[in-house]
């Protein structure tokens, strides 16, 4: 099992900047991707950014060339550099990792408990 802890979050005004964090502890050798899933009051959770073990990335279209996720292995940490914040970028953001099962059904999803992003004037 993955424990993982968001720090980071808070309120910022439009055009601003925020880096996420997020540790993980725990089976981390398990790891193989992380990512970060945001939800919106009144919306489904979507997929924000992920990184995999080889350090290929993916980001959503309403992210691309705003936002960065970076990968410290050694600190067992992803990171999520978000610049030029819009007011529809206010959501939670949760970590996730995903790790094979240990019961050979596939993979698991572990999440953190979320942080809050509030982009506003």
């Amino acid at each position: 099992q993955v424990q993982l802890v968001e720090s980071g979050g808070g309120l910022v005004q439009p055009g601003g900047s925020l880096r996420l964090s997020c540790a993980a502890s725990g089976s981390i050798n398990s790891i193989r991707t992380m990512g970060w899933y945001r939800q919106a009051p009144g919306k489904q959770r979507e997929l924000v950014a992920f990184i995999t073990s080889v350090g290929s990335t993916n980001y959503a279209d309403s992210v691309k060339g705003r936002f960065t996720i970076s990968r410290d292995n050694a600190k067992n940490t992803v990171y999520l550099q978000m610049n030029l914040l819009k007011p529809e970028d206010t959501a939670v953001y949760y970590c996730t990792a995903t790790s094979p099962s240990p019961f050979g059904l596939g993979t698991r999803n572990d999440w953190g408990q979320g942080t809050q992003v509030t982009v506003s004037s």
